[in-house]
């Protein structure tokens, strides 16, 4: 009875430390610990692309590498552990396994598992860079921690119908515009505009109004159709931008009036 008892209270206080915006001075501690081991994270990623300094210092980014993965695999596997304190993963085996899905869940094991894959399965060269590449991923794992982030986030999963519609409207306004320049541009250009696909570089740098200048209509009709584009994506890249925009206002409103509905005293939500 005292050991289950023991078992219960360390996996309680182990929860209150991995816990987010926790007021606790352990949880503050453990969350400053994990925001500057990503950020070195980010640094040494940086830094491991100059070959001078690999050279010079190859061995302490291995090292620094091999502790960051035990400290980030420690941290997943006690979040697994304790994500039964939390009601909607209560159970033990099916709440573990919802919670392994989540969002933040799956980032923490796409941030660690590139360091395992090749213990197990041998890789080509380019792919075991490619996975490297991978620990980029580990900023996103800051979300926990800070606020902005994680509206941002909220904001995206509110308006994601409205942004699927936008995204979905853009990719039709780009296949029309490349088929169209590809028709009007293949005879006087078949070495530029030589396929549909090649003329969606033209059409994606259009749309966007970055235009590198690389590939261009020659004849009138396409010098036309170009300007009819360009001015089309100045209004269409526009949308998105507004969805989240509108949408990060609504979020900060509706997450200040919670706040000011809280009790100053105790922060306990009032009845309203």
């Amino acid at each position: 009875m005292l050991k289950n008892k023991t078992y219960v209270n360390i996996k309680h206080y182990t929860n209150r430390i991995l816990k987010e915006n926790n007021s606790w001075v352990l949880s503050r501690i453990f969350e400053i610990f994990i925001i500057s081991l990503i950020f070195l994270n980010m640094l040494a990623v940086i830094l491991e692309t100059v070959n001078s300094l690999v050279v010079q210092y190859g061995y302490a980014f291995h090292c620094f590498e091999i502790f960051s993965i035990i400290v980030f695999t420690i941290e997943y596997i006690l979040r697994l552990w304790t994500c039964t304190f939390e009601p909607k993963y209560r159970w033990s085996i099916r709440g573990r396994i919802r919670y392994i899905f989540t969002p933040m869940m799956l980032l923490d094991l796409i941030v660690i598992l590139p360091f395992y894959i090749p213990m197990i399965i041998s890789l080509d060269l380019r792919f075991l860079r490619a996975l490297r590449l991978i620990r980029v991923f580990r900023i996103f794992k800051m979300a926990r921690y800070f606020e902005a982030l994680q509206i941002l986030g909220d904001v995206i999963k509110s308006k994601k119908e409205e942004l699927i519609i936008t995204i979905f409207m853009i990719f039709v306004l780009l296949i029309l515009a490349s088929s169209f320049m590809f028709f009007i541009e293949n005879r006087g250009q078949p070495e530029v505009f030589s396929s549909i696909p090649q003329a969606m570089w033209w059409g994606t740098v259009t749309l966007t109004t970055v235009g590198y200048g690389d590939i261009y209509p020659k004849t009138p009709l396409g010098k036309f159709t170009g300007a009819i584009v360009s001015l089309l994506g100045i209004g269409m890249f526009a949308l998105p931008t507004g969805i989240i925009a509108a949408g990060f206002t609504e979020e900060v409103q509706k997450r200040r009036n919670n706040k000011s509905k809280s009790c100053p005293h105790c922060g306990k939500q009032t009845d309203t």
